[in-house]
């Protein structure tokens, strides 16, 4: 069994879920063990991010993203499955952690605001 850590964005992540969804959302990644990680099959995934290796795990809605560190799984990031940083980090688009974790809105915002600039 490992320990589990979370990044303050993962935290974040969590407290917007009720009690009831945090527990069924912590749980599959509180279950993972050595094994799992060695060879890793759905719902759990394994890729590499330059010479980090990532892990990424699905569980309902959401996407955890961590790493091991040691006896320890340091979950950085938990995203909504349909969100655009979701879709950017599984396919390995070149983000930095900042741009990950910003709000999404930004992108909806900022293309706005060329369809002002067209018309």
């Amino acid at each position: 069994m490992f320990q589990v850590t979370f990044s303050e964005q993962a935290i974040r992540e969590l407290n917007k879920l009720d009690k009831l969804a945090q527990l069924e959302a912590v749980d599959p990644i509180s279950s993972l063990k050595a094994a799992d990680l060695e060879k890793p099959r759905e719902p759990l995934g394994r890729f590499h991010r330059g010479a980090q290796t990532l892990y990424r795990l699905r569980a309902g809605d959401h996407r955890f993203y961590f790493e091991t560190q040691g006896s320890t799984l340091f979950v950085r990031y938990i995203l909504h499955h349909n969100s655009l940083e979701d879709f950017l980090l599984r396919n390995r688009f070149p983000v930095s952690e900042t741009q990950l974790v910003e709000q999404h809105s930004k992108f909806w915002k900022y293309l706005e605001s060329l369809t002002k600039k067209a018309t």
